[in-house]
């Protein structure tokens, strides 16, 4: 495999994957770091590797050389920065032993403390490279286990700057690897964390079972928004447009289909579409950068097309555009859509925002919920209680309340995904670090009586 500059179109040189042997060095390597870190200062460490990462302009540079985007990649930095200050000051208090307790047995205390797994493998995208290497990775490191990340074949340029900022004594290695090396990270690992598509996901599944290691899984979404009448239709399609087209629409928290009450999708369509007839390609000075993976174009291109064989009309954009030998994709806007449409039931993971008229809450909700996925959604109503009570009936794990795509940014709520979406604890919230922990009790007893009347045995 090659490695692509998505803005130009051209090879800049081959991939590079660790070899086997080699990958299976790093995993024994990290295994014998374990025992140093967990009774180390992990606090100490990640803050240095934190500062070091937030003012690194070469990391930066290789963000951007990957992905083709500058706005989303030092909002990138910005958010990993943070996450790893957040990490810093929660995990001493989350990982404090519980308080004794009595059992209901007489005499019997119970304590406990928390073991983390000692090797912890990250499998990660492309469309956000250095925060989904890092957001499971963080937590694992500070709950006290080593973790060895392999990120995507299609952006691999900012895994050696990135690992020259890791401090001595941090148990986290960078690896650059196509399929096969992901494959042959889940039998070195004691749990692995896979961020990506469902396909993938369900291999990473298997494997992980045939291992019999615990897999977290945070896979694909096909988020719904929904615009009741009474919503301020302005901030409604300004946040939708926010949550369908930022990073060019290729995120798994991206709106990709919208429900708007029959009685105002006329003046909330036009809004929507105005504004984003407004908003040019970064290669024009705009904000919406290219399509970074190679095979995404041509999916992008088939979503549109079955939509307009089916009688879609296309408001704004709806053509993949070639600039300097990148793919580009301007906002697009859609109406008369339905869902025999790809476009509004499978995963696009492009800046394609469908508008769908629907006849009250209930057909709302139903159409919202006729998904395969259940990541995250979003709600516009009148009130915050209107749309809470919308909230509560969706299927999914997230839902912005008269906003859009808050995930990406919120990373304090907890939350599973619902369906196909993903599988195994919550990522977010302060929880998402019992993941990466096996949970041990001691049952002590303390009874003043010298044989309890549990010891006895029947004659």
């Amino acid at each position: 495999m090659n490695v692509r500059n998505p803005v130009t179109g051209r090879i800049e040189r081959p991939l590079d994957p660790v070899r086997p042997e080699r990958l299976a060095g790093v995993a024994a390597e990290l295994r014998a770091m374990a025992p140093a870190w967990r009774d180390a200062d992990r606090g100490a460490l990640l803050s240095r590797f934190g500062a070091a990462l937030a003012d690194d302009d070469t990391l930066l540079a290789a963000l951007v050389a990957d992905t083709g985007r500058v706005a989303e990649s030092l909002l990138e930095r910005q958010i990993v920065a943070g996450l790893i200050d957040r990490w810093v000051r929660q995990a001493p208090v989350l990982l404090a032993p519980p308080a004794e307790f009595p059992a209901s047995l007489p005499g019997v205390h119970v304590g406990g403390d928390a073991v983390p797994y000692e090797l912890v493998g990250a499998i990660t995208p492309w469309n956000f490279p250095l925060l989904l290497g890092l957001i499971d990775a963080v937590p694992a490191l500070a709950a006290g286990c080593a973790v060895v990340v392999k990120p995507s074949e299609v952006t691999p340029r900012f895994i050696e700057p990135l690992m020259r900022l890791v401090p001595d004594g941090l148990p986290l290695r960078v690896v650059e690897g196509d399929g096969a090396t992901g494959a042959a990270l889940v039998d070195l690992v004691d749990a692995v964390v896979f961020t990506g598509s469902v396909p993938t996901g369900r291999l990473v599944a298997q494997a992980a079972a045939r291992a019999f290691v615990p897999a977290y899984l945070e896979l694909g979404g096909k988020d719904p928004a929904i615009v009741l009448a009474g919503a301020d239709l302005d901030r409604a399609s300004s946040a939708i447009l926010w949550g369908g087209t930022a990073n060019a629409g290729q995120a798994c928290q991206s709106i990709e289909r919208v429900y708007v009450a029959r009685e105002v999708h006329d003046e909330f369509l036009a809004l929507l579409a105005g504004k984003a007839a407004q908003v040019g390609l970064t290669c024009e000075g705009g904000p919406i950068g290219p399509i970074i993976a190679p095979e995404q174009p041509d999916l992008i291109a088939a979503h549109l097309a079955d939509a307009v064989g089916k009688g879609a009309v296309v408001h704004t954009g709806g053509v993949i555009e070639r600039h300097g030998g990148g793919h580009w994709c301007r906002p697009t806007v859609l109406s008369g859509v339905d869902h025999t449409m790809l476009v509004m039931t499978e995963e696009t993971f492009g800046p394609l925002l469908p508008v769908m008229a629907v006849d009250g809450v209930d057909e709302a909700v139903a159409a919202a919920n006729d998904s395969v996925y259940g990541l995250s959604a979003a709600v516009f109503a009148a009130t915050e209680e209107a749309a809470r009570a919308v909230a509560a009936r969706l299927h999914a794990g997230a839902v912005s309340v008269n906003d859009a795509s808050l995930t990406a940014l919120v990373h304090e709520g907890e939350k599973h995904s619902f369906r196909l979406s993903g599988l195994g604890g919550s990522r977010m919230g302060t929880a998402s670090i019992n993941r990466f922990l096996r949970r041990r009790a001691f049952l002590v007893n303390r009874s003043d009586a010298a044989d309890p009347w549990w010891h006895a045995t029947k004659e």
